[in-house]
């Protein structure tokens, strides 16, 4: 029978079984979440859900695995229990993961950036530097194949129109479910994107920003993915999403992306560029929208304004200089129903 491993991401700042402390899904997630400390304001609390946790681990119980529960409120603590995943020591020294291994690993999230917090911490641990790539490291990855994980949703209204990626992945969203598929149900491997400033992206980004009306802000940059080019930097752009799912595929139910595919191997980019009509005489110039779309297995944003706000996997952030994405094919994985 298995060993499972329960894990929600915690603040320091809470004791364990209150508030935050069962995990701070409301407040934003781990540090390498959001990049800053984990847990709610200075001074506010919030009351995440423990039923849902323990609810799965008594459903894991009474199938006889043998389940620990475990806050991690840093990034050391979240690397201790990965490293429970990893297969006996090799001779090259490299951190590797078992596929044999009789541990399994359920992550409690009610936000993707707390799940991506956790595939990022596997990625840097199983990545192995380029001067000692493995010779069994397929040609088109960076990583080996990381663990499956469970994915315990505890936020029951993503499931609904503001649909989270396990929504979107069709995960079962029930704690006893959920338990089910970490012990009977299969493995689905899925992209990854990785970045060239160290961090991964599951869903996808969208870059661009809005005034305090609401209305979108113009910026300028240059995309291109693979030999496409996008935009040369000339156009002002309105927002640019680059898909590995389907988080961002419309934006004020303009169409972005149009099949994206966490599977395919493929990234799906979209620009929205402003082009005026000529009008007709006596009547006002009007703006159409033109979505400019590509997929490819890679893409590079070069901005030409000095910063450019963004949102990945739901994490904020704001892009200054060059900075590229990558399809990684099946690099990571999740137990299904």
């Amino acid at each position: 029978m298995y060993d499972v491993v329960l894990l929600t991401l915690g603040s320091e700042r809470d004791a364990p079984g209150g508030g935050c402390g069962d995990g701070d899904a409301c407040c934003g997630g781990a540090p390498e979440a959001t990049g800053k400390p984990a847990g709610p304001p200075d001074g506010q609390r919030c009351e995440t859900p423990r039923v849902p946790v323990l609810a799965c681990a008594d459903a894991l119980t009474a199938r006889g695995a043998r389940v620990e529960t475990v806050v991690a409120r840093s990034d050391a603590e979240v690397d201790e229990v990965l490293a429970r995943l990893d297969a006996p020591a090799r001779p090259d020294g490299l951190a590797w993961p078992d596929p044999d291994s009789k541990v399994r690993l359920v992550v409690a999230v009610a936000s993707d950036a707390q799940l991506r917090a956790v595939v990022r911490r596997l990625v840097r641990r199983y990545a192995p530097p380029p001067s000692r790539r493995p010779a069994e490291l397929a040609g088109d990855r960076t990583v080996p194949d990381l663990p499956p994980v469970g994915v315990l949703p505890l936020d029951p209204a993503r499931g609904g129109p503001h649909r989270d990626l396990a929504a979107q992945l069709g995960l079962p969203r029930d704690p006893a479910a959920v338990a089910a598929a970490v012990l009977d149900g299969g493995v689905r491997r899925l992209d990854l994107l990785r970045n060239d400033g160290g961090s991964v992206t599951l869903d996808g980004a969208l870059l661009g920003a809005a005034d305090e009306a609401g209305r979108p802000l113009h910026w300028r940059g240059r995309v291109e993915v693979d030999d496409a080019v996008l935009s040369d930097g000339a156009d002002p752009i309105l927002a640019c999403a680059i898909g590995n799912a389907g988080g961002y595929a419309t934006l004020d139910s303009l169409p972005l992306l149009t099949a994206p595919d966490p599977a395919d191997g493929r990234v799906e980019v979209a620009v929205v560029v402003p082009v005026p009509t000529r009008p007709r005489l006596g009547r006002k110039k009007k703006i159409r929208y033109e979505v400019r779309r590509a997929r490819g297995r890679a893409v590079a944003v070069i901005p030409r304004d000095e910063r450019v706000p963004f949102l990945d996997d739901g994490v904020e952030g704001e892009l200054s200089r060059k900075r590229s994405w990558w399809t990684e094919p099946g690099a990571w994985a999740v137990f299904t129903g």
